[in-house]
């Protein structure tokens, strides 16, 4: 009997061990798939490859495995470039993955720890092969995604697309962050074609591929030759043709005589003429009478010139997929270095994506703010002090050339030639003027 027991009970616990095993497959499927996490930890070396292009012309930069200046956690490292006025060439190989039938998702962070002037902060998704030590600008890529400053007036957040071997950027004006701290950028496409744009965790855009790129021909076109039917009425109000005209309406006068005016006791009609008051404004007149508006019952609304279906448009259901992709690159050209590129992300979750961007970004969001501003009181009282004793050199500086003045004057007048004159009466009382230079000491 105890032994039939014990057996339902290990029986009771297999079961249970099926049932959350089960449950662990099925939550491991819904959590989605990483095909590529690099949050630049130690090894990170091994999986990337800085590109010699530029190098032979001086002009290639080098990337720095750093936290920055400032930072949340200064063990929170990315890659930083360096020298200013440089290309940055470095590359990742990803485990091949297609977007067909999946939601595509790229994510990374990057800190302009720089005051940047002129500068890319995008990375690229490339398919096929790529040599990574050549990997340059010319290296044909899949999508493109990321903030382009330069100046005041560029402040772009680029996503271009490419499509049968072509690039085609988003037809939106997309606006990127500007200021010095850290910030996330999620580019979210879906198999539908529809797309989400997030900047620290919230959407900044969404649309379709259908209409934010040039691709496709549009699905729908207005019809040029189409034209407003003749018995469409697209006044709102119209006159009420109930509406009499009050009988003596026109009969009223603009202008009335004032009925307060009095008659002065010193007009003489035979030599003023014949007194009359002046006139007012008269208060019964309402102006020129028109009929009161009212709703048009037949008013359609306003004419529209009507769309109708593209006979160029050609569906493509595949419209979003891209080749597959095997690399991830950092491609940028800066006048001033110094941008942290850290926790890159490629999966097919969007969930998944927002919980590590809480996990990194967002714990030290704050911490960094805090560094940030106090990196900025430090500056600030670094340059006040270098201002200052640039200020006392100059007046030391003035102070010298004032002494030297002084000195060369000084020098002047004791060098000074003076002339003395004598006269001399000789015996003949004819006398003879002399003059004598000589310096005084």
């Amino acid at each position: 009997m105890g032994s039939s027991r014990r057996g339902g009970r290990l029986e009771l616990r297999l079961r249970l061990v099926h049932r959350l095993l089960a449950l662990a497959s099925l939550l491991l499927l819904a959590s989605g798939e990483v095909i590529f996490e690099e949050r630049f930890e130690d090894g990170w070396e091994t999986r990337w490859v800085e590109s010699d292009w530029k190098r032979s012309e001086g002009k290639a930069g080098k990337f720095k495995h750093t936290a920055g200046k400032y930072s949340g956690d200064p063990d929170d490292k990315g890659i930083q470039t360096t020298l200013d006025a440089r290309h940055f060439a470095i590359s990742a190989k990803i485990p091949e993955f297609s977007n067909k039938g999946r939601t595509l998702v790229l994510q990374y962070s990057i800190k302009f720890e720089q005051d940047i002037e002129c500068g890319g902060g995008y990375i690229k998704l490339m398919s096929g092969y790529v040599n990574q030590k050549k990997y340059s600008g010319d290296t044909p890529y899949s999508l493109m995604f990321g903030p382009d400053i330069c100046g005041t007036q560029t402040k772009k957040l680029h996503l271009i697309l490419s499509y049968q071997g072509q690039n085609y950027p988003v037809k939106k004006d997309l606006q990127c962050e500007t200021d010095r701290l850290t910030h996330v950028y999620t580019f979210i496409l879906r198999p539908d074609a529809s797309y989400s744009i997030l900047v620290d965790n919230r959407e900044r855009e969404s649309g379709s591929m259908y209409t934010d790129w040039d691709i496709l021909p549009p699905r729908k076109i207005k019809e040029v030759n189409a034209k407003k039917p003749k018995d469409w009425d697209d006044r709102e109000y119209i006159e009420d043709p109930d509406q009499v005209k009050p009988e003596g309406y026109d009969s009223i006068p603009r202008e009335i005589p004032d009925p307060k005016d009095k008659k002065p006791d010193t007009w003489d009609d035979d030599d003023d003429g014949i007194w009359k008051p002046r006139r007012i404004p008269n208060p019964a007149y309402k102006g020129q009478w028109k009929r009161k508006k009212i709703k048009n019952p037949n008013y359609k609304g306003k004419w529209k010139i009507p769309w109708i279906d593209n006979p160029e448009f050609e569906d493509d259901p595949d419209l979003y997929v891209l080749k597959p992709l095997k690399y991830i690159g950092i491609e940028v050209w800066q006048v001033k270095a110094g941008s942290v590129f850290d926790n890159i992300l490629i999966c097919d979750d969007p969930e998944y994506a927002k919980r590590a961007a809480e996990e990194t970004w967002g714990a030290n969001k704050e911490a960094e703010k805090e560094a940030f501003e106090e990196a900025e009181k430090e500056r600030k009282a670094r340059e006040d002090k270098e201002a200052q004793q640039a200020r006392e050199e100059g007046e030391r500086r003035r102070r010298e050339r004032g002494d030297r003045h002084r000195g060369r004057d000084h020098y002047k007048d004791r060098y000074k030639r003076v002339s003395s004159h004598t006269v001399h009466f000789r015996p003949d009382l004819k006398y003879e003027l002399l003059t004598t230079e000589y310096q005084a000491w």
